[in-house]
């Protein structure tokens, strides 16, 4: 559980609703059904629309590596490593096809399949490469979901202040009407700028710097299993994992 995203997040809820209290308004001025549903459910609308139904679903999973960020692997993977540059300079490649159970990881395991076969070095990097390429296409399309949401949010809720300004016109003989109509209005605001600035484009946001992240692991993943197959001296791979 990453802590720190969970404070953030409700520091910024708390915010809001402490700022209202100290000025004085009720709590419950903030509670508009209505504008809820307009914003909401316009935003999820809009961007389903743009995205499809198969990236919207993969970009909302995506929300829980805000708060249970993927097993940062690389400490184990670099002993690993270590281990198999060690390994195939003294024994040779093949040697290492009796690790290849031991491997979890989908990538690291194509990785060292790809050296026990045999495969060129530079052949091996073109591989991984393209597999880091669909990785990043099709994590980044879903994290723009998020992206998305954080754009049609505040004009969704100017559209939901605009539909309550429409119902207070259509209620100007009827002054008991007039606050609800009001209140849709400028809460539909609050809504649409508060999720997009709080909630949709932070969670945006630390969805790319984790894919960067992971990126970056496997782009060096790729160039060590290239030094492996190079014969590259087992000390300077370490190094090399080290500085990362």
């Amino acid at each position: 559980m990453d802590w720190g995203s969970l404070a953030g997040l409700l520091l910024g809820l708390a915010g809001i609703v402490v700022g209202q209290a100290i000025e004085g308004g009720e709590l419950t001025s903030l509670v508009q059904p209505a504008a809820f549903v307009i914003v909401v459910i316009g935003t999820i609308g809009a961007v389903l629309l743009q995205s499809g139904l198969p990236r919207f679903v993969r970009g909302v999973r995506m929300a829980s590596w805000v708060f249970s960020p993927p097993v940062d692997n690389l400490r184990e993977v670099k002993n690993d490593v270590v281990g198999w540059s060690v390994t195939a300079r003294r024994e040779g490649l093949l040697s290492l096809e009796r690790q290849l159970d031991q491997v979890k990881d989908p990538y690291v395991a194509k990785g060292l399949r790809l050296i026990i076969d045999g495969i060129d070095p530079f052949k091996v990097r073109e591989i991984l490469d393209v597999e880091i390429a669909a990785f990043e296409t099709e994590h980044r399309l879903a994290m723009r979901v998020w992206e998305s949401a954080g754009g049609y949010s505040p004009t969704i809720g100017i559209l939901g202040a605009v539909l309550g300004l429409i119902h207070v016109m259509e209620n100007l003989t009827d002054p008991s009407r007039l606050g609800g109509g009001i209140a849709v209005a400028f809460v539909a605001t609050i809504y649409g700028v508060g999720l997009a600035n709080l909630i949709y484009l932070p969670i945006s946001s630390k969805l790319k710097m984790m894919i960067g992240r992971e990126v970056a692991k496997r782009e060096l993943i790729a160039d060590v299993f290239c030094a492996i197959a190079t014969g590259e001296n087992p000390r300077i791979i370490e190094e090399r994992m080290s500085s990362y």
